[in-house]
């Protein structure tokens, strides 16, 4: 069987915390996949444990109910069963705050499972309920009603969102002080805020969305061109741009297009091409 992946937009107000809520079953088209920035990221586990590498010097660890993932800031690896099944969240940057009892910095590279986030009864009773649903849709609307009650005031949520939405809406490309300005607030509060309820401060968020948005403007059909792209995305130099793709992917320039090359020869028109990519 191929995977199966459903995926949609939550209501409001959840729209403007979160990408979209979606079900994945089936088997991987590989074992291992990364994490695509720049998002955080929640799953309901409903099948086998998974793994995750939250960088290439730490081991994997297992979930088995699910994990949280806040803002990564550099690779990370998905490790599947041969059959996986899981719904989950893709939450913008700022999104997962109001649904955290803790800072988002206290999570940064530190994947942890729902559990320790709502609890073990809490975490048991959503996933029979999951288990037990008629199909992916109804799974998906128990899990925007679960997020809709969880959802909670919190503070600095409307700076950050704006200030957030401005570095997405550039793609990265912009100066952090005139972000700072626009606001009307100092470096320091800005960046505390960010800390607080992203994990990573405004600038490291302009990094990750310039890096994303720079590998997906790449066709892998076509030649490449690493030095006008690494100055077309403005980065400093060559190896500059090298330095950021190891970081963010694990892999170098050259061996991801090859990874990428060989995904699509491998699987053409695959529901996951657009989502995570082979680890290699």
């Amino acid at each position: 069987m191929a995977v199966e992946y459903v995926s949609r937009v939550p209501r409001p107000p959840l729209d403007g915390l979160i990408d979209d809520l979606y079900y994945l079953e089936g088997a991987p088209p590989y074992a291992r996949l990364t994490l695509p920035p720049p998002s955080a990221l929640l799953i309901v586990n409903l099948g086998a444990p998974f793994r995750i590498r939250a960088g290439t010097d730490i081991e994997a660890a297992e979930y088995a109910d699910g994990c949280v993932v806040t803002m990564p800031t550099r690779a990370w690896e998905f490790g599947y069963p041969l059959w996986t099944r899981s719904v989950g969240v893709h939450f913008k940057p700022w999104g997962l705050a109001p649904f955290l009892p803790m800072p988002a910095a206290e999570l940064c590279d530190r994947p942890v499972t729902v559990e320790q986030v709502w609890g073990r009864p809490a975490i048991a009773e959503l996933r029979d309920r999951l288990a037990t649903a008629a199909g992916p849709y109804e799974m998906l609307t128990l899990l925007e009603e679960e997020l809709t009650r969880r959802l909670r005031e919190t503070a600095g949520l409307g700076l950050v969102r704006h200030a957030g939405s401005v570095i997405a809406a550039t793609s990265g490309a912009l100066a952090i002080g005139d972000l700072r300005a626009s606001a009307g607030v100092s470096s320091t509060h800005l960046a505390q805020r960010f800390k607080e309820l992203i994990g990573v401060t405004p600038k490291r968020l302009a990094r990750t969305y310039r890096f994303a948005a720079t590998v997906l403007s790449i066709d892998p059909a076509g030649p490449i061109d690493w030095g006008d792209l690494a100055a077309g995305a403005g980065y400093f130099d060559q190896a500059h741009f090298g330095h950021e793709f190891r970081a963010f992917t694990g892999l170098t320039p050259t061996r991801y297009l090859e990874v990428r090359r060989r995904f699509l020869r491998e699987h053409p028109g695959h529901v996951l091409d657009s989502w995570p990519l082979p680890a290699d």
